[in-house]
């Protein structure tokens, strides 16, 4: 494949804080060979002329869930795997088209459907995995109904594939070694009750602090780190203490306990949207009043948690976190962000933090020489109008994952 040589664009380096002109971009195979304020000679490249527009890194959604496919999890206990798999295809397809060339997904997607994306078997954003999501009986990763006991068969239930329920560290220790055999990329753990579980109170406290520390310890010897599924104060400071590398939510925080997450060196993926999709429609889906209403006690956190983990210094991550139908809202996020955030400071979530959570600085959220050749172009100035990364990706000619064009309609 000859190298693309890309001409006449603006210049959206999320480092640089602002747009600059005057750039060209090489990309040799799967990678950025060149990003140079000067004229790029290459006598065997393909030109690319970008008729102006603002070309900047691949967006990172860090917090998704591939294999969720409905708003209700428990409606997918009679759904077989091939099915939960063939839907989980459409959903990643649409976050390539919005321009996301790489999620992380927080629970529930595994091997295959990550080795089906880095084979090429489908068009998708790169897929980082934790594999199922572990916590313990009654929490938030045990969806059974009050009339289930025991659990059932993986093979037929696409909600108990995706989800994990151990108690005590022994049985903590094999499930986090089990995932991590079967090649997740981080461990997910719940620290406190959820919206989307029937039965558990949002400030309950979930796993034990020797099972917390079980975990960590087990992620860390393998190479691996540990997100914890936290709301309050108290099991975001529960999991700091524990090692958790990062917290997923945080709607609750306050301030002491995001000093504790700065000093630790900590990361928050945060996802506002997430909340007001399931306030909007969740209800048409089949959600009932009682999660309705742990969704209510959050909702109004969301901003406040970003300003909270902005005055400490905490990194926050851009995550989505939706659910089956509402997936197609994973770019509101962008829009819900700006009443706290600057727009580079929202790029940058969806880029360079988004890498750094992924432990992938300069390899992904950046259009330096050696990234990989993530990209895409816009109709105009994201930093301007943060809207034009709406309308599932409308406003986007191109979308390039490691050198292939997933888009391509300037030509």
């Amino acid at each position: 494949m000859a190298p693309l040589l890309f001409r006449n664009f603006q210049l959206l380096e999320p480092d640089f804080g602002e747009v600059r002109a005057g750039y060209e971009l090489l990309v040799e195979g799967e990678t950025i060979r060149e990003l140079s304020d000067s004229p790029i000679r290459s006598d065997s490249a393909e030109i690319i002329d970008c008729g102006g527009r603002t070309l900047m890194p691949g967006l990172i959604d860090s917090h998704v869930h591939v294999f969720l496919s409905e708003v209700v999890i428990r409606s997918m206990e009679s759904m077989p795997l091939t099915l939960m798999t063939a839907r989980a295809i459409g959903l990643m397809k649409g976050m390539i088209d919005r321009g996301f060339t790489t999620v992380r997904d927080t629970g529930g997607a595994d091997w295959g459907i990550k080795e089906a994306v880095e084979k090429g078997h489908v068009s998708a954003p790169r897929l980082f995995i934790a594999g199922q999501a572990i916590g313990p009986t009654g929490g938030h990763s045990d969806p059974r109904r009050r009339t289930d006991f025991g659990s059932r068969c993986n093979c037929c239930n696409a909600m108990a594939y995706t989800m994990n329920v151990s108690d005590g560290v022994s049985s903590v220790r094999k499930s986090v070694r089990e995932q991590m055999r079967l090649g997740a990329d981080h461990i997910k753990i719940m620290m406190s009750g959820g919206v989307a579980s029937p039965y558990d109170p949002l400030d309950s406290l979930q796993f034990s602090l020797d099972e917390v520390r079980t975990a960590v310890e087990e992620a860390a010897a393998f190479g691996r780190y540990v997100c914890a599924h936290a709301y309050t104060p108290e099991a975001i400071t529960r999991a700091a203490q524990c090692g958790v590398r990062a917290i997923e939510h945080g709607n609750l925080i306050d301030d002491a306990a995001a000093k504790l997450m700065a000093e630790k060196g900590m990361f928050l993926t945060a996802n506002l949207v997430a909340y007001y999709a399931m306030k909007e429609r969740a209800a048409e889906f089949g959600m009932n009043g009682d999660m309705l209403a742990k969704n209510d006690l959050v909702i109004d956190g969301g901003l406040r948690s970003l300003e909270i983990c902005k005055r400490a210094g905490v990194p926050v991550a851009y995550g989505s976190d939706l659910l089956g139908q509402l997936q197609v809202d994973q770019s509101r996020e962008f829009l819900l962000r700006r009443e706290v955030l600057s727009p580079i400071e929202i790029i940058r979530s969806a880029t360079t933090v988004g890498a750094q959570l992924l432990r992938m600085e300069g390899k992904l959220g950046t259009l330096r020489a050696g990234a990989y050749a993530d990209m895409i172009l816009v109709d105009g100035n994201p930093l301007e109008d943060l809207a034009l990364l709406q309308d599932q990706g409308a406003r986007l000619p191109v979308i390039m994952k490691g050198g292939a064009f997933h888009k391509n309609t300037l030509q």
